[in-house]
Formats: C-alpha cells, sequence, structure tokens
C-alpha cells in the first residue's frame, strides 16, 4: 500500500456486489435487564460437548435462483469440514388423489406446500447431534418414497429452499443466512429449462404456473424474506469472488463459533466485508501509519461500542420534543477505563468519544523473563475504582499473561470480576482460553478470533507490534 492510500479506500468501496447487514450486538441481559450468572469453569469444561453445536447456514432465494449452486460450491471449499445439506423441498406434503387430478393448480411456491413443523424436528435433532430421516420427494410422482435419507449431524448444516427464512422459529436455527438474488428473467429460463428436462413438464404447464404462482409467491413470501439476510449475493452461482470471500468469512466465524460455545463471556462482534476490510488494512505491513491510525480508531470505536452495549441499564422513560413518552434505557453511570501501556492508550480516544468525561486510569506491565514473561511495574487507578465497571482497553490478547496480571491487580483494588469488560481488536484462542478459565465472570469483547501463536508467542496472523505501529515508533 505504500504512502498512497486509494488501495485502503478501493478495498473498502469494493465488495463484489455482496452486501453484509449491519451489527449485531448480543448481550447476557435479560429483558429486565438484569445481568445473568456466567456459568464456573468447571461448569464450561463439563457441558463442552454440549454447548458445541453445529454451525447452521441458511440459504435462500427464489426458485431457480442458482441456491443450490451455491451451497455446492460452498461444500466443496470446505471439504475439510463434516458439511450436510438439507433441501427444503424435502418436506413438501405429499400430494393427496385428489390434488393429484389437478397438480396445475397446487401452489408448490407457498408457506403452506411444506411441512415445516417436521423441517423443525429435524434440524432441531440435527442440531444436538442425532442423525435423522430425511424425506426423499419425488416430482414426478408427487409423494415422498421409500427409503428415506439418512442424515448424520455435522459441524456445519446447510439449510436451503426458497422459503427456509420465512418462519421465524427455522429463522432462530441459523448462523448465518444468505440471499441468493438473481434477476427475473435468468431465473425463469432456468426454470424452464430444469422443468423440462428434469421434471418432464412441456413449456407451457411451466409458463403458466409461473405466472399464476411462481411469481405471484416471489412477491409475497419470498423477496420480503430479503431483509433477514446477513449476506445478499447478486447473480448466484455465477458471483465467483463473492463466494470465495463468503467462504473465508464462514472458516473464520467457524473459529470463532466454537470459542464463543465455550465461553459465552466471550463476544466477538459480528464480522462484515467492513470488518474485514478494515482488518485487512491495518493488518498489511506495507499499510502508512497515517491509515493504520485511521483504520484502527475505526474498529476500535466499534469494539467499545459493543462492550458498551454488555453493561447493565435500567428502564428510562424520557419525554420528546413531539411531547410524546418514548421508554428506553439509562445505562450505568459508575463507569472508567483502565489502559494497559502502552498499546492500551491508543484505545482511550474512542472510549472518551462515546463517554463523555470517563476516568480511565493506566497500568503498565513490564515484559521481562521471569514471572510467566509479566512484571507489573506501575498503576495510577481511581480511587473509587472498586465501586465502578471497568473498561480494561488492550488491543492484542495474545498469551494472556498480561490480561492476568492486570486483571488481578483489578481484584486486589477491589473491583468484582463481573464488572470487569476486557476490550481488544483481536485475540488468540490460548489467551482466550487462559482468561476465560482463571477468570469465568470477566467478558472480553474482540473483533477477531486469531489462528493462534508461534514459537515466539507472537500472535498469527497479527498485526505486528500493535503501539510502534499506532505511535509511529516503529523501525519498519
Amino acid at each position: 500500500m505504500g504512502s498512497n492510500s486509494k488501495p485502503a479506500e478501493d478495498l473498502m468501496g469494493r465488495s463484489n456486489g455482496v452486501h453484509f447487514s449491519g451489527l449485531v450486538s448480543r448481550d447476557e441481559l435479560d429483558k429486565n435487564g438484569h445481568k445473568e450468572e456466567l456459568p464456573t469453569t468447571s461448569a464450561m469444561e463439563n457441558g463442552h460437548k454440549e454447548l458445541r453445536e453445529p454451525f447452521v447456514i441458511g440459504v435462500g432465494g427464489g426458485a431457480s435462483s442458482g441456491k443450490t449452486t451455491v451451497c455446492n460450491m460452498i461444500i466443496e471449499q470446505l471439504r475439510d469440514q463434516r458439511v450436510v445439506l438439507v433441501n427444503q423441498e424435502s418436506f413438501y406434503y405429499g400430494l393427496s388423489d385428489e390434488e393429484l387430478t389437478r397438480v396445475n393448480e397446487y401452489n408448490f411456491d407457498h408457506p403452506g406446500a411444506f411441512d415445516t413443523e417436521y423441517l423443525l424436528t429435524c434440524m432441531e435433532n440435527l442440531k444436538h447431534g442425532k442423525s435423522v430421516d430425511m424425506p426423499n420427494y419425488d416430482f414426478k410422482t408427487y409423494k415422498n418414497v421409500l427409503p428415506p435419507r439418512k442424515v448424520n449431524p455435522s459441524d456445519v448444516i446447510i439449510l436451503e429452499g426458497i422459503l427456509v427464512f420465512h418462519d421465524p422459529r427455522v429463522r432462530d436455527l441459523m448462523s448465518m443466512k444468505i440471499f441468493v438474488d438473481t434477476d427475473a428473467d435468468v431465473r425463469l429460463s432456468r426454470r424452464i429449462k430444469r422443468d423440462t428436462n428434469e421434471k418432464d413438464r412441456d413449456i407451457k404447464t411451466v409458463l403458466d404456473q409461473y405466472s399464476k404462482f411462481v411469481k405471484p409467491a416471489f412477491e409475497d413470501f419470498i423477496l420480503p424474506t430479503k431483509k433477514y439476510a446477513d449476506i445478499i449475493i447478486p447473480r448466484g452461482g455465477d458471483n465467483h469472488v463473492a463466494i470465495d470471500l463468503i467462504v473465508q468469512h464462514i472458516r473464520t466465524k467457524l473459529g470463532q463459533h466454537d470459542l464463543c460455545k465455550i465461553y459465552p463471556n466471550l463476544y466477538v462482534i459480528q464480522s462484515t466485508f467492513q470488518i474485514r476490510g478494515m482488518h485487512t488494512i491495518i493488518r498489511d505491513a506495507k499499510t502508512t501509519t497515517h491509515d493504520f491510525i485511521f483504520y484502527a480508531d475505526r474498529l476500535i470505536r466499534l469494539v467499545v461500542e459493543h462492550g458498551l452495549g454488555i453493561l447493565p441499564f435500567k428502564e428510562k422513560q424520557v419525554i420528546t420534543p413531539t411531547g410524546a413518552v418514548y421508554t428506553g434505557v439509562d445505562f450505568s453511570k459508575r463507569l472508567c477505563g483502565i489502559s494497559v501501556i502502552r498499546s492500551g492508550e491508543s484505545m482511550e480516544n474512542a472510549l472518551r468519544a462515546c463517554c463523555k468525561g470517563i476516568k480511565i486510569g493506566k497500568i503498565l506491565i513490564h515484559r521481562s523473563e521471569g514471572d510467566n514473561g509479566q512484571q507489573l511495574i506501575y498503576h495510577n487507578l481511581p480511587k473509587d475504582i472498586s465501586n465502578r465497571h471497568v473498561l480494561l482497553l488492550d488491543p492484542i490478547l495474545g498469551t494472556g499473561n498480561t490480561a492476568v496480571q492486570a486483571i488481578n491487580l483489578l481484584l486486589k483494588k477491589g473491583v468484582q470480576e463481573s464488572n470487569i469488560i476486557f476490550l481488544n481488536l483481536i485475540s488468540a484462542p490460548q489467551g482466550v482460553h487462559v482468561v476465560c478459565k482463571k477468570f469465568p465472570r470477566i467478558k472480553i469483547v474482540t473483533s477477531e478470533i486469531e489462528l493462534g501463536l508461534n514459537d515466539e508467542y507472537r500472535v498469527i496472523p497479527g498485526m505486528g507490534e500493535f503501539g510502534d505501529r499506532y505511535f509511529g515508533t516503529d523501525e519498519c
């Protein structure tokens, strides 16, 4: 990238037509604003197998939009994972003898054409590690035929169909939702080719069914579900670049998914192509200091906002300028930030921008050969810190040794473990294990989970010495 910032701008502007929806904040507060108690370390370890549910991907869109092609391309690239494909078409109701006499009048694109209750049963069983007998629907006889398809539990479940986003109960099972968006003329031409070749239908029957059922159902039932998608792919299987990027995104989410299932006190902000783009820029060794600071600040702000979103709150009503009553929330005022010098100081401006007048303390931990490579040197903390919620700031969680030292100091000063929120940009799995096992009630908020640590205990792929790059003291 060098001194020219154009590549950075181009990266943020290009997404190959793929759209990711905005951030989703998930907190641990119940509807009354109370904090839920986190399980102990032993409880998490004992419940490890129960928590490791499969990653469920929903793929929706109009008939002949390219959903199956997209699914097959994803499965091919995820060949190192155990992946199973579940087709919503398998759950069509079999037609009665009376319905068969007027099959051309039957609307196969209506939500009522599917046995959604049995689909839910099968998906729930797969999520809980149970094998299922999937219906085997024959489109020539319009009935389920024997034998059923045996489907075993897998690491990844892809649920594909025109109306997989229609029922909220089905949507709630999904970890990721993809909508395949293809031009109507392209979908019609594909449908004519498919139905005449594979389903022995004549062109007139296909066109009559399209105009009477398929097109209205798309507008009434399928298109409205597009708003629920996390990702929208234009041109379906023809968009190879978009699918490659989505597979990378899925791989990232799979790693985060496993850790988040093990540790419910770990919060990873939902990744988008904007966030991946910012990570690409600040991880690039050629990025200028100016660009590094700009995009690092954007990411830090997102992490800080997410951290603030899991603070306890109480209901509050206000009167708007129109004289109406608005019922909202009021967050805890007893808050302070603690930065781990020096990299953590880079996160202070974002915190001040979000929390006017917030108190910020500092901790300096020197890396040495002994004491697990850590030695507390200096600290300057608010005197009333024991009565506050603490946002601990350090952009990189590596081995976890520095974090443990800092958290131990806060606990000695009377801060409740459940009142500490540790904010960082990237986290190595090793560091997450160390911190979450030793402090099961602390919350960690991060933007990405890394691959791990190298032989020198540096985060991989990482972003180098964050403090040097941010403050411009990197000799390179």
